[in-house]
């Protein structure tokens, strides 16, 4: 007992003479403790204290290299120039908190810009297109609220724009007669036709529906899913008004248009099905178990497999294009016997 009050009077003997406690100072901190050894260390070794601070104060990190400190120096009270709706949106897609506790709106803009300046780019990763154009669904619909239209008034403004293409079902099946005939330039326009009758077919379709219905989540969903396809479609339409197709991809998609239009849909399913895997054996399992190769391996080389599902582009173009086959048999049926999934439609 002896030994620990010795101890413990020594130690108060060394914080009093290092002026750490006094009368009116009853704690100090670690690091105060810390930083008086030091300066003792250095006093016993010979050191010059002085010549210490100047070195640190020439090495030192000016504001201007630190991008932190220098937007903390020099920040401006600037007005809020981005809404609280565009504050939150890029705020989460940088996979930051909306607000801080005891976080105006002002604050959060400004941490906002403090962000986007230290970290202009920003990693999205694979887009959502199908969640982006609903959320353009939803703008559209709050937009229509907010500039003032009333409930008992007729809702005139379309949901989805129609392409009018002032042509007919019966029309484009006498075109599609001619189909597949070595008129590469008259089949790239009628591809082009078709395709644009059945997304205005689509919009109409969608548009006609009641204005409970297109409000509702499944409205939406329909909604995005038709603006969605038509912006895959887009590289396409591009491709055929420039008549820039490749051969392979133009011939299968042919062969699908020529189908729809004689409403053989299990064929055009058929072709679409060809376009899109090829006609590669899959191997399942080992290939190779031993010195000798098993039956039908040299059946899978690269030129039996399809290759359009490699490039993004194609593939959403390519998927678009489905959707137009599920509406074309929607909108233009036939025997049940011609269809794909005939009941589920």
């Amino acid at each position: 007992m002896d030994i620990l009050k010795a101890e413990i009077a020594r130690k108060r003997k060394l914080l009093e003479e290092k002026e750490l406690v006094d009368g009116t100072k009853k704690y100090f901190k670690r690091a105060e403790l810390a930083k008086k050894e030091e300066d003792d260390y250095y006093k016993r070794s010979g050191y010059n204290l002085e010549k210490k601070k100047q070195q640190q104060e020439e090495t030192a990190p000016s504001a201007s290299s630190n991008p932190v400190l220098e937007l903390e120096l020099t920040e401006e009270k600037l007005p809020m120039t981005l809404s609280r709706q565009e504050v939150i949106r890029r705020l989460r897609e940088r996979g930051e908190p909306v607000r801080l506790f005891g976080e105006t709106d002002y604050d959060a803009f400004q941490r906002l810009r403090k962000i986007e300046i230290l970290a202009p780019e920003v990693n999205k990763g694979l887009r959502n297109d199908l969640k982006a154009a609903m959320d353009k669904i939803d703008q559209q619909y709050l937009n229509e609220i907010v500039g003032g239209q009333e409930a008992g008034d007729p809702d005139t403004q379309d949901d989805l724009k129609v392409h009018e293409e002032n042509t007919t079902i019966e029309e484009l099946e006498a075109l599609g007669e001619s189909l597949g005939t070595g008129d590469d330039v008259k089949d790239m326009d009628v591809i082009d036709k078709v395709m644009r009758f059945l997304l205005g077919v689509w919009a109409k379709d969608l548009n006609s529906r009641e204005d409970h219905i297109k409000r509702s989540v499944q409205g939406k969903l329909a909604s995005a899913t038709q603006k969605q396809t038509e912006s895959y479609l887009k590289p396409l339409f591009r491709k055929l008004r420039k008549k820039t197709l490749s051969a392979d991809i133009k011939e299968s998609i042919t062969d699908i248009i020529k189908f729809m239009l004689q409403r053989e849909y299990v064929k055009a399913n058929d072709a679409y099905l060809q376009m899109a895997i090829g006609n590669a054996p899959w191997p399942i399992g080992v290939t190779m178990v031993g010195i000798h190769a098993r039956t039908g391996r040299e059946k899978i080389f690269s030129k039996h497999v399809a290759h359009v599902l490699n490039d993004e582009t194609q593939r959403k173009y390519i998927q678009g294009l489905k959707r137009l086959m599920t509406i074309c048999q929607k909108h233009f049926p036939t025997d049940p016997s011609k269809c794909v999934e005939y009941n589920a439609l």
